[in-house]
């Protein structure tokens, strides 16, 4: 329902520029869009209740300041206590006091980690994608959207993101590998100088008939014609 197997979507911004992305976002429907609302309502409510949790334990430390210094209404809208007092008020409401009620029987050893381990939850990606953009006469560079969202990863989005010039790229090639008793085909770039291929989407794997696509549009995009340094051979072992 909030996921799907592995699919193919396909930008062409110009002849000689294309962007394959294989995701499992679901297509953008409306009954989707409104259920994929309904679950991040519910990821950001039940975030800021950890959150809430974890700061009424704190205001119960010896040394944290007691929460009723904060019960009158501060001089000005724009001071640091406008928001000590807003959490006084959400303390002190009903819900804040059966959530108090709540946290008296549940040690900090265990909350701690239960609310750090929820929070990591919340803060996962529920949907995985990631791309290949192929640019002639400039090379090919492979991304894939990190596991948390941006807004928790330190230093940028944490896109695993490599560019390769296309003077450094041999060839694109399908292999294949066995995966228990079930083969698998996976898209590679050969890069010079490197004992190591590049794998292509390495965390979704997509089925043999999306990487025979990416594999056959990316080589058309990057040498008209589609051919590389070994020419069609390597067609001929992938279509067989």
């Amino acid at each position: 329902m909030f996921t799907t197997s592995p699919r193919l979507h396909i930008r062409r911004p110009s002849p000689t520029t294309a962007e394959f992305t294989v995701t499992t976002l679901p297509p953008p429907t409306l009954p989707f869009r409104a259920l994929r609302a309904v679950l991040l309502t519910f990821r950001i409510a039940l975030a800021l209740t950890t959150a809430l949790a974890l700061h009424s334990r704190w205001v119960q430390c010896p040394i944290a300041r007691p929460l009723d210094a904060y019960a009158s209404a501060p001089p000005s809208l724009l001071s640091e206590d406008t928001i000590w007092h807003a959490l006084f008020r959400i303390h002190r409401s009903t819900p804040g006091l059966a959530l108090s009620r709540l946290l008296e029987s549940v040690p900090t050893p265990i909350l701690l980690p239960a609310a750090a381990l929820l929070l990591y939850i919340l803060a996962l990606r529920v949907h995985a994608s990631e791309s290949l953009l192929v640019m002639r006469g400039l090379g090919v560079q492979t991304s894939g959207r990190p596991r948390l969202y941006p807004l928790l990863l330190p230093g940028g989005d944490g896109a695993n993101t490599r560019f390769i010039p296309t003077e450094k790229i041999r060839d694109i090639l399908v292999n294949e590998a066995f995966c228990g008793f079930e083969v698998r085909y996976y898209l590679v770039v050969v890069v010079e100088g490197e004992d190591d291929v590049v794998v292509v989407f390495p965390g979704l794997l997509p089925r043999r008939h999306i990487v025979e696509t990416v594999w056959r549009g990316a080589r058309e995009c990057l040498w008209e014609g589609g051919g590389g340094s070994k020419g069609r051979g390597v067609e001929d072992k992938a279509g067989g």
